[in-house]
């Protein structure tokens, strides 16, 4: 399996020119390799010719056919892995279920987050060396923040910077070893702000994460003020640059929260439980109004079940993914009756019977249940 760690990187001043070199040769060799995809895709959609259909290795051999000079005194694998994750992006875009589906875009150098890749780093006496450039005589390995604890083969490390400081995702190969069998079923009933299951509930939205969230609204209307007052002078102020880099760390603390509140939980279930019962969200027609929009978005449904999936996959556990079409929510746990029509339960509950929506009432048997409760008592009963 593939795990990854993420490390603080401090390089001299030196190698951080290094660094933004390769960040901006990364993001040249994208755009040129993305021109020339376009151009063969034109060409092919009007030739319909099977074998002039573009690739990643036609690409590669145009670009490396025509280099400059100066790109030889750069690591010739950051242009190998540009084009190869370019290969990816244009593979999605032959699937339309993919959430973020689209043709691939060109890399702007006025983005916040500048990266490059390579496959030929590695870890000497606790530091980071990569790989040394024809023709340079001086190059240092890099100090980090923290000590890895993954024992592995390192593969691929992706570098990035933003707001100056860099980072590193350390992409190690590893034998996961599997988790004990416990004979347990779990089912998690995912909703806006909280996640129930079996065990209780648990808060994906805490308090310190609205407070957060508070900043980050402040941080958004004073810099929407100064853009209507200075116009596009504001954004090359000193004052606009510190406000955008209070409200990216204000925005990088509260995806900390999160991510650590997801891994935590994820691995708990795994730990705990053989078999996991989660249903298959539709979330992007969930998303009704720019308030629920914001909800389900803070909520994190997708890295929920992305996390799952491959922890699953990892600890030989079983995930099981409901119907969408599954009325875990409209069944009664009880009796089986399927609510439906002006009867079935609404955000704002029930109009009809004057419900509210955290309430399941059965008029059929007259059970009262709480209906997160009552939803995972029938991804339970789905699961068995």
């Amino acid at each position: 399996m593939i795990r990854t760690q993420k490390v603080k990187l401090y390089p001299n001043s030196h190698m951080r020119q290094a660094l933004l070199a390769l960040c901006d040769y990364r993001r040249y060799c994208w755009n040129q390799a993305l021109e020339t995809w376009n151009n063969m895709y034109d060409a092919y959609c009007v030739n319909k010719i099977d074998n002039r259909r573009p690739n990643k290795l036609r690409v590669r051999d145009e670009l490396v056919a025509n280099k400059s000079e100066w790109q030889y005194g750069l690591s010739s694998r950051t242009l190998q892995l540009a084009i190869t994750d370019l290969g990816v992006a244009w593979d999605d875009f032959f699937n339309e279920e993919l959430p973020d589906w689209g043709k691939p875009r060109f890399k702007s150098k006025r983005a916040p987050r500048q990266g490059f890749k390579t496959d030929r780093a590695k870890l000497v006496k606790g530091k980071l060396r990569l790989d040394k450039p024809h023709g340079v005589a001086n190059w240092y390995d890099i100090r980090f923040n923290k000590h890895v604890d993954l024992a592995g083969t390192l593969k691929t490390v992706s570098i990035y910077c933003e707001n100056g400081v860099f980072w590193a995702c350390l992409n190690f190969e590893i034998t996961v070893e599997r988790k004990c069998k416990t004979k347990q079923i779990t089912a998690v009933d995912v909703n806006v702000g909280h996640f129930n299951y079996t065990e209780g509930v648990v808060r994906v939205i805490p308090k310190r994460l609205k407070r957060l969230y508070e900043q980050i609204k402040y941080y958004q209307r004073k810099l929407a003020h100064k853009r209507v007052v200075n116009g596009k002078k504001a954004t090359s102020t000193i004052s606009y640059r510190v406000m955008r880099a209070k409200l990216q760390q204000a925005y990088r603390k509260a995806t900390n929260i999160q991510h650590d509140l997801m891994q935590k939980f994820t691995t708990k279930l795994v730990i705990n439980f053989d078999t996991i019962v989660i249903e298959d969200l539709a979330v992007k027609k969930m998303q009704m109004t720019h308030v629920a929009s914001k909800g389900l978005h803070r909520s994190m449904f997708g890295y929920f079940r992305r996390l799952l999936t491959y922890k699953c996959d990892w600890y030989g556990k079983k995930l099981v993914l409901a119907e969408q079409s599954y009325p875990s929510t409209q069944r009664c746990s009880q009796c089986g009756y399927v609510k439906q029509g002006l009867e079935k339960i609404t955000l704002r509950g029930n109009a009809l019977h004057g419900t509210r929506h955290d309430q399941y009432e059965c008029y059929q048997c007259g059970a009262k249940l709480n209906r997160d409760g009552n939803a995972v008592a029938n991804l339970l009963a789905l699961a068995k």
